[in-house]
C-alpha cells in the first residue's frame, strides 16, 4: 500500500474538533487499584461498541463528493467494519465489508443492519487484504484499512485528546502513562502522536504480540506459525503496519502480553466494578494492570477500546 502521508499531531487535532461535532464523549471512570486511582477510557460505549468509530469518520469525511460516489472497501473482523459502515450509512456511501467468515455474530449482525454488504473469507487460508483490494479495483471504489492509513490513526487519536481533557476536568492531571489494546497499532500510535507527554504501553494476547516483540527488536517482527487460539477476534493481526510502528518505535513505546485467562478476569473486573460489558479485545489493557505487568502509578489511563461480544461467549468469560 502507497502511504501518501504521515499521521502528524496536528491532524490528531482535526479529527477530534471533527468527531467532537458529531459524537459526545465516551465517558471516563476512575477506580481505585489497590489505593491508586486509574482512569478508565470507556470507547465501550459508543455507538458501534468500540472506538473504530473515530478514524472512519475522520477517513470517509476526508473524501470529495466524487470519491464517495464511487463507494467505500474495507476489511474487518467487526468493530471497524461497524466503524466504516457507521460513517458510510451517515454521509450516503456504499460500503463493502470484507469480514472472516468466523467472525461474531454480533459483529457481523450489526455491520449488515447498518446497510453494509459483507463479502466473508476464510482467514486460516485467504487473504482479506487482496480480497478487499481486488473489490475495490473492480468497482473503483476506495480502500479503507483498519490501521494503516494516516486519517484513521489521526482519528483513533482523537481518543487521547478527549480523555486528557477529561483527567484534567477530574483535576487528574496529565496522562503519564496511557495502557492501549493493540491489534495493528492504530490506536496506540494515535493516542502516541495525541499524547506526546504519556508514556505509551500496548497490550497484546498471548502468541499475538508482534507489535511488542517489534518494538523490542527495532523491527517489525510478524506474529508466528500456528499462533494459538485467542477470545480476542479483534486483535488478530498478522503483522503490523511500518507506519504504526514508526510512530510508536518514535515514542519508545512499550509492550505487554497477557493470557486468556487474565482477558476473562479483566472482564469480570469490569463487570463488576464499572459495570461495564468489555469484549476480550478491549479488556487487554485492564488485564495487564490487574495482572501485575503494568506498574500503577499517578495519572494511568487505560483504554477499554470496545464492548462488542456476543452474550453466549460472554457467559462464559463471566462464569470464570
Amino acid at each position: 500500500m502507497t502511504i501518501l502521508r504521515q499521521p502528524t499531531r496536528a491532524g490528531v487535532r482535526d479529527a477530534a474538533e471533527k468527531i467532537a461535532r458529531i459524537l459526545p464523549p465516551t465517558p471516563l471512570f476512575v477506580c481505585e487499584i489497590k489505593g491508586v486511582p486509574v482512569a478508565f477510557k470507556a470507547e465501550s460505549l459508543q455507538p458501534i461498541g468500540a472506538f473504530k468509530i473515530r478514524g472512519a469518520w475522520h477517513r470517509l469525511t476526508a473524501l470529495d463528493e466524487g470519491t464517495r460516489k464511487k463507494g467505500v472497501v474495507a476489511f474487518s473482523s467487526g468493530n471497524h467494519a461497524q466503524g466504516v459502515a457507521w460513517a458510510a450509512k451517515r454521509l450516503g456511501i456504499a460500503a463493502t465489508i470484507v469480514m472472516p467468515s468466523d467472525a461474531p455474530r454480533l459483529k457481523r449482525e450489526s455491520t449488515l443492519a447498518l446497510g453494509a454488504e459483507v463479502v466473508t473469507y476464510d482467514r486460516a487460508t485467504e487473504s482479506r487484504e487482496a480480497i478487499a483490494a481486488q473489490l475495490a479495483e473492480a468497482r473503483g471504489a476506495t480502500l479503507v484499512p483498519s490501521f494503516d492509513d494516516p486519517w484513521i490513526i489521526e482519528g483513533q487519536g482523537s481518543t487521547g485528546i478527549e480523555a486528557a481533557a477529561q483527567m484534567a476536568a477530574f483535576g487528574l492531571g496529565a496522562p503519564t502513562r496511557v495502557i492501549v489494546p493493540c491489534g495493528g497499532g492504530g490506536l496506540s500510535a494515535g493516542i502516541a502522536l495525541a499524547l506526546k507527554e504519556s508514556a505509551i504501553t500496548v497490550v497484546e494476547p498471548e502468541g499475538w504480540d508482534d507489535m511488542r516483540r517489534s518494538l523490542e527488536a527495532s523491527w517489525i517482527e510478524p506474529v508466528g506459525p500456528n499462533p494459538p487460539p485467542t477470545a480476542c477476534d479483534s486483535l488478530q493481526t498478522l503483522r503490523v503496519s511500518p507506519l504504526t510502528f514508526d510512530v510508536l518505535s518514535r515514542r519508545d513505546a512499550t509492550g505487554v502480553a497477557v493470557s486468556e485467562s487474565e482477558i476473562a478476569a479483566a472482564q469480570r473486573w469490569a463487570a463488576e466494578k464499572l459495570r461495564l460489558v468489555i469484549e476480550p479485545g478491549g479488556a487487554v489493557g485492564l488485564a495487564a494492570v490487574l495482572a501485575g505487568k503494568v506498574t500503577l502509578e499517578p495519572g494511568l489511563l487505560v483504554i477499554l477500546s470496545g464492548g462488542n461480544v456476543d452474550l453466549a461467549d460472554y457467559a462464559k468469560a463471566m462464569a470464570g
